[in-house]
This record gives structure tokens, sequence and C-alpha cells, in this order.
């Protein structure tokens, strides 16, 4: 067993011993796991990373910006700030597609 193995089996069992772990919602259920299946296997750890932080990669986050702008421009009722939402919404695809682009071709 290496040396991270023994660490966190070492810190499992003193939180055990504490009763850390004894009002756990999940106790007695199987972990649910993550599909990261369509993540490239070297960006596996920085996404989990980002996740455990809270923080979206950078194109999840630019998909949520996409759909939040989708959503106010079919909540827009004037016309100045429809052209305003359509060509900021135009710009943030744009860019989205270049950058998945420059990935798929790296």
């Amino acid at each position: 067993m290496d040396v991270l193995a023994r660490i966190g089996e070492r810190r499992i069992a003193e939180a055990v011993e504490r009763g850390d772990l004894d009002h756990n919602p999940l106790a007695g259920r199987p972990l649910p796991l993550e599909d990261l299946d369509k993540v490239p296997a070297e960006l596996r750890g920085a996404y989990t990373v980002l996740k455990n932080a809270g923080a979206l990669p950078p194109e999840l986050e630019a998909r949520k910006e996409v759909l939040g702008l989708q959503a106010l421009l079919h909540a827009c009722t004037r016309d100045t700030d429809l052209d305003a939402l359509r060509l900021r919404l135009t710009r943030l695809q744009l860019h989205a597609d270049l950058q998945r682009d420059a990935r798929l071709q790296a």
C-alpha cells in the first residue's frame, strides 16, 4: 500500500473512532460515482478539483452563461435590450466554438 493510501486509511479510522461518520446520510449505501467518461483522462483530476471547489470548468461556465442569456432574450421586451443581448450571446457562442475547435485540434 502506498503512503497516500495509508494516510487516507488512518484518517478514516480516526474519524470512525471519533464518531464523525455516525450520522452520514449515505451510510450503508454505495457512494454516487461521477460520470467522467466524456472528460479526457488528463483533465479528470482538474475537473474533480474544480468541482470540489465549487467552480465550473470554462466550457461549462460559458454554457451556463449562454443558457442565462437565452432566458433573458426570451423574457426581454425592449428592442434595444434585445439587440445588446443578441450581440453578447453571439460573441459568447463564437468564443466557445473557437475554444472547442482549438481543443479538438490540439
